[in-house]
């Protein structure tokens, strides 16, 4: 493959480690960046706690192009993750003068007064740019090749919208799917094995699904830039696979091979 793009993706928030939020962030990322052709390298869950995301935000953005961060810049105590991106890039942090109108506007749209905790989201670290925020209006922020987003995912997803422009684009992934209903993983295990090893260029995956006494099957994901090098690779496994599906029937009626 290319040289695309890659990323990190770092949750924080204590809500998330505990069980209590379910998250959908990385889900709603990963989509955003692969139609981009930035390629999601790593994702990292830590709590709130200082030291852990000073160390997980210094130890990725070192080694990919992008770090994405969600949850930590409200206005209670434990919001503290615009603090501790500012202690790692070493730099001083306080009200952002456009932060500021942007709440004191919402506020006095929405028709009460902005309290000194409400106030805490104008705090930005020195030399970062806004991320815009149409959904509640408190912004979000980039500094570096670090962009620090909202937790709460309707807010988080309409900042991706500012965030775009931003980004290098590389080439988008391509995917093909094989449905392999009534057929275990390791009934494909051989087939999928050598035409990975042929295909170096390509990704291929083995996932299943469901459980016996009901449906159940494998869904065979290959996965690449070069359409003609995937459409080689899906149409042998086709070919290579249609056997054993076969001989599968003969067990199991209903086993079949699709391409979803």
């Amino acid at each position: 493959m290319s040289a695309n793009p890659t990323a990190a993706i770092l949750i924080i928030g204590d809500e998330i480690l505990s069980g209590r939020t379910i998250d959908t962030n990385v889900n709603t990322i990963a989509k955003f960046l692969s139609v981009l052709g930035v390629d999601l390298m790593e994702v990292r869950m830590v709590h709130d706690d200082e030291a852990q995301i000073i160390a997980s935000v210094n130890a990725v953005r070192d080694v990919y192009d992008y770090v994405f961060t969600t949850g930590g810049i409200g206005p209670t105590h434990d919001d503290i993750t615009a603090d501790c991106i500012a202690k790692a890039f070493d730099v001083q942090i306080s009200e952002h003068p456009a932060a500021l109108k942007l709440l004191v506007d919402r506020a006095t749209k929405m028709g009460w007064e902005l309290n000194e905790n409400s106030r805490r989201m104008a705090r930005i670290p020195h030399g970062a740019e806004l991320i815009m925020n149409p959904v509640s209006a408190a912004p979000g922020f980039q500094l570096g090749n670090v962009f620090v987003m909202a937790g709460v995912p309707k807010i988080m997803t309409a900042m991706l919208e500012d965030v775009a422009p931003r980004l290098r684009t590389g080439r988008q992934v391509l995917s093909r799917t094989l449905k392999l209903s009534y057929v275990g993983e390791s009934w494909a295990a051989d087939v999928l094995r050598d035409i990975d090893s042929r295909y170096p260029d390509l990704s291929l995956g083995s996932y299943p699904y469901g459980l016996l006494p009901g449906e159940f099957g494998t869904h065979l994901v290959v996965r690449g830039q070069d359409e003609r090098s995937l459409d080689a690779a899906t149409s042998e496994l086709i070919s290579r696979l249609e056997p054993i599906v076969a001989e599968t029937q003969l067990r199991q009626p209903l086993a079949a091979l699709e391409e979803v």
